[in-house]
């Protein structure tokens, strides 16, 4: 029975992945959970799971949780609480759900740890993606992305060396406005930029979806997963969302990942891997398809994946400036202080007067996170 940890159980992922290990009680034991304020969602996890281990990054609610909940729960709090949980022997492979920059010190930590990875996290691998696959290579831990582009990928590959890829096709759904007219952008509400055609997720993910950016940030995480040169993946608008990614080898054959919508499918492989588990989920109907269609994403449309190709090929310390800058840019859209327009064109004025560091360090990664967040909080204003 493998001891997973899940990082942002209270989520969309982490609570789809505790229901992976409910509906595999023999397969997968929960030891470890973390939220960062929810602390209702945990205390409810926490009776069905008994795990050892809890962290809540908010340290107020992680002194209420306290009171709740008996001596056999070791309760750790904050960001540096984080990192300590996942060094616990007891942990065998982290899930980390939590989302943006916060994962990437409990991912290094994690790592350095020993500990296999079934990463759903986008921004930390984005923010320092070469140092984090140097770090698994050195401590011999397996990166098993759970992401359902970066699964097909993975799976698509099946062990070949990227000697061998022509091209990836990552695919995306177009996100809900993929067929909102450009000159209706600037008025679009909230609630219609969340609302998404194939998938429920959280709200952050949901408006990078929107933009297009979360293909962008798809796009660097499979640099760096996979060791791709930046010209060989391309974006492919893909509204049925059957087709997960392909990737097509030297000899013009294309491998190519199916499955239905569930993110409990990704998640499994990646408790799982190398084994293929039986589940009850549903499967593709293949005699009641009709017709899978496919497009170039319309760049003056979504302007972000142009962005996430110069940072890609920039490099350097640019692609955590992109990630900051649009997280920052995101969360002031939903907080409504600037309209959706808005969220790639402060992106881009942060990386035009960015000054890259060709190879940093991650004291560099994080000062340029740090600052690029603090001038997407000014253009803002």
């Amino acid at each position: 029975m493998k001891k997973i940890a899940v990082l942002g159980s209270s989520g969309s992922i982490g609570q789809s992945t505790l229901a992976v290990a409910r509906s595999l009680k023999h397969k997968f034991k929960v030891v470890a959970l973390s939220v960062n304020s929810d602390i209702v969602k945990l205390k409810q996890q926490i009776d069905e799971f008994h795990p050892r281990l809890v962290c809540v990054k908010d340290k107020q609610c992680a002194y209420k949780l306290r009171a709740g909940v008996g001596p056999s729960v070791k309760i750790f709090c904050g960001q540096d609480g984080l990192s300590e949980l996942v060094k616990d022997k007891q942990i065998e492979q982290v899930m980390f759900a939590i989302s943006g920059a916060a994962a990437l010190g409990p991912l290094i930590s994690a790592i350095c740890a020993g500990k296999d990875i079934a990463l759903a996290n986008k921004e930390a691998i984005v923010m320092a993606g070469p140092m984090i696959m140097r770090l698994a290579e050195i401590h011999k831990v397996k990166i098993l992305p759970v992401d359902s582009e970066q699964s097909a990928i993975w799976q698509s590959l099946g062990g070949q060396s990227q000697a061998n890829v022509r091209r990836v096709y990552l695919t995306a759904s177009g996100g809900p406005l993929r067929t909102l007219a450009l000159n209706k952008f600037k008025q679009v509400s909230i609630e219609k930029v969340l609302r998404h055609p194939r998938w429920r997720m959280g709200k952050k993910i949901t408006v990078d979806s929107a933009t297009l950016m979360n293909k962008g940030l798809e796009l660097l995480e499979a640099m760096f997963l996979f060791n791709l040169g930046v010209e060989k993946i391309k974006i492919l608008i893909h509204p049925e969302a059957l087709i997960h990614s392909m990737v097509e080898f030297n000899d013009g054959v294309i491998m190519a990942q199916l499955s239905a919508t569930d993110m409990r499918i990704p998640i499994q492989y990646a408790l799982s891997y190398p084994e293929r588990l039986e589940n009850s989920l549903a499967g593709i109907d293949f005699y009641r398809l009709d017709k899978l269609h496919f497009a170039k994403p319309d760049l003056k449309k979504f302007p972000s994946i142009t962005l996430a190709y110069q940072a890609a090929r920039d490099l350097g310390t640019m692609p955590a400036v992109l990630n900051a800058a649009n997280e920052e840019s995101v969360n002031n859209f939903l907080n409504k202080r600037i309209d959706f327009l808005t969220i790639p064109k402060i992106v881009d004025k942060v990386m035009r007067v960015h000054q890259k560091k060709a190879e940093p360090s991650l004291e560099d990664i994080m000062s340029a996170d740090a600052w690029a967040r603090e001038e997407a909080v000014r253009l803002a204003h």
